[in-house]
């Protein structure tokens, strides 16, 4: 698991990029997170069509709109512009909102008052001390695993059994996104939903074992499969890229594991290379998803406005209407994670998908060219659904 960070994330998240530890030269996409209207042009003509977009250096991306500006139709002037811009609407959001509030001198304070102030603070410290001691006195951190705008990811184990733990480290700021769970008690959404499935026994994502709330960070403790490396990390040791026998039996483990999240209401949103994990313990690898922190809870009807993810894997859709849903997005996903594991050191990109300078092999059998062909069709209407995947006949 040494190589478990990621090209723009690992089993760390958000929308700022995780930097492969391992190989810090690679060029590697970002993770963004980019808020926009939504338009109406369709798919088929609208492509690529918007081009103000700004990315600061750290990753995250603001997208907004210019009706007055004449659009661009060249994809690669739209790429170019995409991917150049420097942001600074969030820092500036920021700070606006925080001028807006009124300070209120401790002076102005009753006795009262200032001592309920008083030992709140106390009995804050008192709790968060507890909790490094509790996190401390049951696990030992190792290694750094990973580490990005978001976080931190560190080997280590439990002291009990010495069971192999990923420990991922969250700090609180303005990008944490929080829920109210079941019982009204607000929680980060990534926590909710590592929760839920592990209480629903899902095989596929690893689980989370702990959780302790300190007050500057979140620690996250979970599960650490031994041996694995991420799906990335396996290409490369194998060669590149993968025989069409051996993708199969990783892509219908992943059909399976997406399908369970997307029946149970869970949005993963930024499946790729990185986000997968390939137990090596055995000749049959063995699929589990990591890095919930991009995740989400949707409905059938829900349609997204906010996009998180991998810059270069944008689904058409956004490109042009700044709008997408979880299934056909989940499918995409998986087009993109089979493309790059059939061809050899192939490095997916949706404009380069677009403008066909990436193209599926010749050399694939019909069936699993259909299969990819049908994860990777433009239109998301017209997409292979989950379910049509599972029993299309390359799986079989």
């Amino acid at each position: 698991m040494d190589n478990m960070s990621t090209r723009g994330s690992m089993i760390l998240h958000h929308s700022k990029g995780i930097k492969r530890k391992a190989s810090p030269e690679k060029d590697s996409p970002r993770k963004i997170k980019r808020v926009a209207k939504a338009c109406n042009n369709s798919v088929q003509n609208g492509i690529l069509e918007r081009e103000k977009c700004q990315i600061r250096e750290d990753g995250e991306t603001s997208f907004s709109v210019d009706t007055e500006k004449e659009s661009s139709s060249n994809t690669s002037d739209v790429c170019s512009t995409w991917l150049s811009k420097t942001s600074t609407e969030r820092k500036a959001a920021h700070d606006g909102a925080g001028s807006c509030r009124k300070k209120r001198r401790t002076s102005d304070l009753n006795e009262t008052q200032r001592k309920t102030t008083e030992d709140t603070v106390e009995e804050t410290t008192e709790d968060l001390t507890v909790n490094v001691n509790r996190f401390e006195d049951k696990y030992t951190e190792q290694n750094l695993l990973g580490e990005g705008g978001y976080g931190s990811v560190f080997a280590g184990y439990r002291k009990a059994d010495h069971l192999p733990v990923a420990i991922k480290h969250i700090p609180k700021d303005d990008d944490l996104r929080t829920e109210l769970d079941e019982n009204g008690k607000e929680l980060p959404v990534e926590v909710i939903i590592m929760l839920k499935l592990t209480g629903e026994s899902v095989r596929a994502p690893v689980s989370l074992l702990d959780w302790y709330d300190l007050d500057q960070e979140l620690i996250l403790v979970l599960e650490r499969p031994v041996p694995s490396e991420d799906l990335y990390s396996y290409l490369e040791v194998n060669g590149g890229s993968l025989e069409e026998e051996k993708v199969k039996v990783i892509m219908k483990q992943l059909v399976d594991a997406a399908l369970d999240l997307h029946n149970m209401g869970i949005f993963h949103r930024d499946i790729k290379l990185e986000n997968i994990l390939i137990e090596t313990g055995s000749d049959v690898p063995h699929v589990r998803l990591i890095d919930f922190g991009l995740s989400c809870f949707f409905e059938e009807t829900s349609c997204f406005n906010d996009f998180f993810g991998t810059a270069a894997f944008v689904q058409p859709e956004y490109l042009s209407n700044f709008t997408y849903k979880a299934g056909p997005t989940t499918v995409w996903q998986l087009g993109l994670v089979m493309f790059e594991a059939l061809h050899k050191n192939a490095r997916f990109s949706t404009i380069g998908f677009l403008n066909r300078t990436l193209k599926i092999s010749n050399e694939l059998s019909n069936n699993c060219r259909n299969f990819l062909l049908r994860c990777l069709t433009i239109v998301p209407d017209q997409r292979a659904t989950l379910e049509q995947l599972q029993h299309h006949p390359w799986l079989k």
